[in-house]
């Protein structure tokens, strides 16, 4: 195993959990040469809402001493000199004066909108981009438990959520706080006694956010989880489609969705209905204070200053108190949407970051050298490897020289694959050596160990796009004649020449245009076009009908010549020729040599030539137990693995 602990649904979770003040990482990781736009906007946000209290301040003033003339023309942290003393002068100031705020309100808004909006996609390129890094960097036992739609929706659904905080919700929330402390000044200014009215609701908003928040946070990471299961459930169904409506199985299908669908309306409905109760509250609160701020000012312009109230209050200020606690509604309304797309950003951080924090137990040694001037000598030296607690190889030693051609055999579940893999470095072995060269390779780089090897499988994957992309994949800098020249190696030309646009047919995604056999073909040619000391053939040819298989196995033999080559096969004939055949049985090497030389020694080889010969009546009864022994064991592992 490749880490200390199993890599599985529980291990990725316990590492998300583990994910302190996940936005505060986030934000001291990713965006470091856009922090400028950042600052920008929030210099805007503070500006702008600050301008925004300037208009009741004003209006206030201008009621008390020019509408009303009863009191001396004053404004907080102007200097009377600054003042006109005539009263036109002092109006037209007024109109001006707010009319300039207004307008630098609506600038300031604008640049904030724009550099937030700038900063916060840059984040998102830069974090969908170090998590697509890290994924493509993580141990193949990582990608063997987790779903791909669950990866999905961490690159896509959980990067767009933190954007979308950054963007417009981190802007409001600290204009927010601007106005609750701009507000509290201001009032206190004015009139400290009215102010304490007026500002209590703050306090009890706070508690009630804080209520909020306690709940939102488990839900709202809920939600989050389920997205990714629906998209698996969904991405699962649509690369099966065929398999479903070959089997008649779309209603049991549209069952399994509307489950998965379901729960995640069920979760989000949970989460939104906790904000129903929160997004009224807020408004309540706020318009509390608003009545409460009209009665008790009312009760004092008209009667005089009512209970423990003292002093003078003019109707000027109490404009300016009601109008600023009217501008408190929206914003402290909007705390609440502020709140929900912290939690949800909140949630999906700490997804992205967990996933961040995974450690890749295959990667290269710090002395690490690159593997040069491969000759092709493999040598596997008492390789043991298991999955979790599960034993698959077990002192498993070979030598292979170089040009050699190595077949490996074995029933299914046998740990065939599991050798090429661990010679590939997918897994590192849990004891013993791999050897290239006499270099073990835990001591060189992995692109230079890989560069080295060519891997073709049995359902190869192509991308979408065009023949010769495919073909020229990881050889990019591939001319045309190069191109056509592995084709014609890998017996491809011919058909890719007959297709409507040859070399330049879009072949659909993972190559859903073309037969098994052609993209095994193409599969083969990008190989060739690699050039590679060391090739592994993993059941090739074993989904193809017989004439492919020959066209293949042409390509393969042709390939074979000089170069060290594995090959993994169930079709015993397409090792038949090789020069030492593998022989693996529950982990082990239990027989080696040349195909006649494990006939005449009439073991499990000889036994595995016979079924495929059809000649079932000879096989023994302990070899026929011990098949339906593995069978089984197989469809427990495979239940276990669901």
């Amino acid at each position: 195993m490749s880490t200390d602990e199993a890599i599985d649904a529980e291990y990725v979770e316990k590492h998300r959990d583990e994910v302190e003040n996940p936005l505060i990482q986030l934000f001291l990781r990713y965006g470091e040469g856009s922090r400028r736009w950042f600052a920008v906007g929030i210099l805007s946000s503070i500006g702008a809402r600050f301008l925004s209290l300037v208009p009741p301040v004003v209006l206030g003033a201008a009621i008390d001493s020019i509408l009303r003339g009863n009191q001396q023309f004053t404004l907080p942290v102007v200097p009377s000199s600054w003042l006109p003393n005539e009263t036109p002068d002092q109006f037209w100031f007024a109109v001006v004066l707010m009319g300039v705020a207004m307008v630098g309100q609506a600038v300031l808004n604008f640049t904030r909108q724009t550099s937030l909006n700038l900063f916060s996609h840059r984040v998102k390129h830069e974090v969908r981009t170090a998590t697509y890094q890290q994924m493509q960097r993580l141990d193949m036992e990582f990608f063997d438990e987790m779903q791909t739609g669950e990866l999905i929706s961490i690159l896509s659904n959980d990067t767009n959520r933190l954007e979308q905080f950054l963007d417009s919700m981190m802007g409001e929330a600290i204009q927010l706080g601007v106005l609750m402390a701009g507000t509290a000044v201001v009032l206190l200014w004015i009139n400290p006694q009215l102010a304490a009215v007026t500002l209590l609701v703050i306090p009890l908003s706070i508690l009630f956010t804080y209520w909020y928040t306690r709940l939102a946070e488990e839900r709202y990471a809920d939600v989050r989880s389920s997205i990714g299961d629906l998209n698996s459930r969904l991405e699962n169904n649509l690369n099966g489609i065929q398999v479903i409506k070959a089997s008649n199985t779309e209603e049991y299908e549209d069952e399994r969705v509307e489950d998965h669908s379901y729960k995640y309306f069920r979760l989000d409905w949970l989460a939104l209905r906790l904000s129903f109760v929160y997004r009224p509250g807020l408004q309540a609160l706020t318009s509390l204070a608003f009545i409460a701020t009209f009665i008790v000012g009312g009760i004092w312009i008209l009667e005089g200053p009512p209970g423990p109230f003292s002093g003078d209050l003019s109707v000027g200020q109490l404009v300016t108190f009601l109008l600023l606690t009217q501008r408190m509604v929206n914003p402290l309304a909007q705390m609440g949407t502020i709140v929900e797309r912290y939690e949800d950003a909140k949630a999906s951080t700490k997804r992205i970051l967990g996933l961040m924090s995974l450690p890749a137990g295959v990667e290269d040694a710090p002395d690490a050298t690159d593997l040069e001037a491969v000759r092709g000598r493999v040598r596997f030296r008492d390789v043991s490897f298991g999955y979790e607690d599960e034993t698959v190889l077990e002192d498993v030693d070979f030598e292979v020289e170089p040009g050699e051609t190595v077949g490996v055999v074995g029933p299914t579940g046998a740990g065939k694959t599991t050798i090429v893999k661990l010679l590939l470095r997918l897994y590192d072995v849990d004891e013993g050596e791999i050897e290239i060269d006499g270099h073990d390779v835990r001591d060189v780089t992995l692109s230079s160990l890989r560069r080295s090897m060519g891997y073709v499988g049995q359902d190869n994957f192509l991308f979408d796009g065009t023949v010769r992309e495919n073909i020229e994949y990881g050889h990019f800098d591939a001319d045309r004649d190069e191109v056509v020249a592995a084709a014609e190696r890998a017996e491809a030309h011919e058909f890719i020449t007959n297709l409507p646009e040859g070399y330049d047919t879009d072949i659909g995604e993972r190559g859903v245009k073309l037969s098994g056999g052609q993209r095994q073909r193409v599969a083969i040619a990008r190989t060739i076009l690699q050039h590679p000391e060391i090739l592994v053939f993993d059941e090739a040819t074993s989904a193809v009908d017989t004439e492919t298989e020959m066209l293949i196995q042409r390509s393969i033999d042709e390939l074979a010549a000089d170069r060290t080559t594995f090959v993994i096969a169930h079709r015993l004939s397409t090792v038949r020729d090789a020069d030492t055949i593998l022989v693996v049985e529950d982990g082990r090497i239990v027989q080696r040599g040349t195909h006649e030389e494990l006939l005449a020694a009439d073991g499990l080889y000889a036994n595995l030539w016979r079924v495929q010969a059809g000649e079932i009546e000879q096989l023994p009864d302990e070899f026929v137990r011990e098949a339906s022994a593995r069978v089984a064991r197989e469809g427990i592992g495979s239940a276990e693995s669901e």
